[in-house]
């Protein structure tokens, strides 16, 4: 069974930094796309950013381009988000989530991890 474990939202000033990580296990995800999306308060789930497992090979929304990056850690089965220059738009739950590449929907969720940036 695979599980996607978020953590390190936070609150955090227009300008400022966060990092999140999102801890996979339940199998090996050589095969898989691991993406990030967002759900702000009142609005639909968005796509943030993704990569492909085993090459690294990465894709963003328009919206974080050249402020996020997605990365992962092989050792520690672990892909981070890493956020910089916030803006208050960026406040959201952040989800972590899995698909096999050969499928199109993802198929697998974290919990989600909050996120509020203050103007």
């Amino acid at each position: 069974q695979v599980q996607l474990v978020e953590s390190g939202g936070g609150l955090v000033q227009a300008g400022g930094s966060l990092r999140l990580s999102c801890a996979a296990s339940g199998r090996t995800f050589s095969s898989y796309i691991m993406g990030w999306f967002r759900q702000a308060p009142g609005k639909e789930r968005e796509y943030v950013a993704s990569m492909r497992w085993s090459s690294g090979r990465t894709w963003y929304a328009d919206a974080v381009k050249g402020r996020f990056t997605i990365s992962r850690d092989y050792a520690q089965n672990t892909v981070y988000l890493q956020m910089n220059s916030l803006k208050p738009e960026d406040t959201a739950v952040y989800y972590c989530a899995a698909r096999r590449i050969v499928v199109k929907e993802y198929e697998y969720w974290g919990q989600g991890t909050p996120v509020t940036v203050s103007s």
